[in-house]
């Protein structure tokens, strides 16, 4: 867009718009962190295992799989709003289900049903951002997403923390004499609901109205989003990026001249899954250990995690203010150079220590830097790879194959999740944590090329002059 039509853009309005989807932002992060408050409650009311706790736990994200691949698609087909819709309608009745479960069965559900919740929320709230924001100000708007997954992260820490101050534990009757860890789920559904009740009150994306035909409804919002002036033309470079013949489907993925995977899903994919092949979901596995080793007490563990929070949060703010002035891949090699050191200097520290009765022990110095370099692997993350891949795949794909992109990208994300978070035990039990953090840094080492040869800048781009 020209400066002129920047100006008649309608400020108010995207910003809304954009508070709005980020609530899915919220209630992703809000989801993946609740759990870590009520396993106490649920091993003792279920009398789980360790192996079938373990399976509770990590049942959110088989869902947040299927989730993200069914909501690319369903998002074609019904619109991006209304799918949003129906994940939210997943938080609520998850939430009551999780918190009234009466057996490990219904809990191992009702974490999945969350976890197809987050999935879709996770691929839709970046697209639908990417839809109805300017090029010019689309990477600060859309990289509020994982702002507002830490949010939500931090908020479900919190919550659980003061539920189980106020009940005494986690495990102690609290109001109508339910458990506090039950609670602890219940108080999703407002977040839930908020998000439910706004996204009635925010327009369809014009790029899924234009796909389906429905041309006037389409200028319509993109004359409230940026001017009458800039509406019709929009309109018709969306019409010009989307396959007259037919509607978007998955094999729009297929190059026809090739009969091979288009290059840009392979990109779309490989950012979804280096970003979780760094080891994020479990780098701070030992961290409580960590601040033991250096004179914490066990009991400081929350006030860690909100800690780490607050960095990641900050960190995000710096990603924000650069992603529209140096770019995407400028921020991700950033990310990529500086998780590479700090995860090789975290796997030297645990090669030096010594796990007696299951814990973890270093000697002071070392553990002060491995510390510090945990913090930092946080910090690097989250201001590159942790906003800019959500941004990326959101805005990366042409508009014919997006939803269809989002799907196989999205899935492949919370399908490698799943892998290392159910991967990392076994792994720094019988391998040991130098050899399983060196894949780490060796995967965040090789994610420096990957973005070197494979990544395209898409800042300032407009969503119609993507190609792929």
């Amino acid at each position: 867009m020209s400066e002129n039509q920047d100006a008649a853009i309608n400020l108010p309005l995207v910003s809304a718009i954009v508070g709005v989807a980020t609530i899915g932002g919220f209630m992703f992060g809000y989801d993946s962190g609740v759990i870590n408050g009520t396993q106490e409650g649920l091993r003792s009311t279920f009398a789980l295992s360790e192996v079938w706790l373990g399976i509770t736990v990590s049942a959110l994200l088989p869902g947040c799989a299927l989730g993200a691949f069914l909501a690319g698609r369903s998002a074609d087909r019904w619109g991006r709003r209304r799918v949003m819709v129906a994940s939210a309608v997943l938080f609520i009745s998850s939430a009551l289900a999780a918190g009234a479960a009466t057996s490990s069965l219904m809990m191992i559900a009702a974490r999945f049903a969350a976890g197809a919740g987050v999935g879709a929320a996770s691929v839709l709230s970046p697209a639908y951002i990417s839809e109805v924001t300017p090029a010019s100000m689309r990477g600060r708007l859309a990289s509020m997403q994982q702002v507002m997954i830490i949010a939500g992260l931090t908020g479900a820490f919190l919550a659980n923390y003061f539920l189980a101050d106020i009940a005494g534990k986690s495990t102690d009757p609290l109001w109508l004499g339910y458990a506090a860890w039950r609670w602890m789920f219940w108080m999703q559904i407002i977040p839930a609901s908020v998000f439910f009740l706004t996204l009635l009150f925010i327009p369809e994306s014009p790029r899924y109205l234009v796909a389906r035909g429905r041309q006037a409804d389409a200028i319509a919002v993109l004359t409230r989003l940026f001017g009458a002036a800039a509406a019709a033309s929009k309109a018709v470079q969306i019409r010009g990026s989307i396959a007259a013949d037919h509607s978007p489907r998955l094999s729009d993925l297929i190059d026809k001249s090739t009969g091979k995977l288009r290059a840009i899903v392979w990109v779309g994919v490989g950012l979804a899954v280096f970003q979780q092949l760094v080891g994020i979901n479990v780098v701070f596995y030992y961290g409580a250990v960590l601040w033991q080793a250096v004179g914490f007490s066990e009991a400081d563990s929350l006030k860690i995690n909100i800690l780490s929070g607050a960095l990641s949060i900050a960190a995000c703010l710096v990603a924000i203010f650069l992603i529209d002035r140096i770019g995407r891949k400028p921020l991700l090699l950033i990310g990529s150079i500086g998780m590479a050191a700090t995860l090789g200097i975290l796997t030297v520290a645990f090669a030096t220590g010594a796990v007696i009765d299951n814990t973890l022990h270093l000697a002071p110095k070392i553990g002060l830097l491995a510390l510090i370099s945990a913090n930092l692997y946080v910090i690097f993350f989250n201001v590159s790879w942790g906003p800019v891949m959500w941004v990326m795949l959101g805005e990366m794909f042409p508009n014919q194959i997006r939803g269809s992109g989002l799907a196989v990208s999205g899935a492949a994300q919370w399908s490698t999740n799943f892998l290392i978070s159910v991967s990392f035990p076994v792994l720094a039990k019988f391998i040991g944590l130098p050899i399983t953090y060196g894949f780490y840094t060796a995967c965040a080492f090789i994610s420096i090329f990957f973005v070197m040869k494979m990544v395209h800048e898409t800042r300032g781009r407009e969503l119609e002059d993507m190609v792929g």
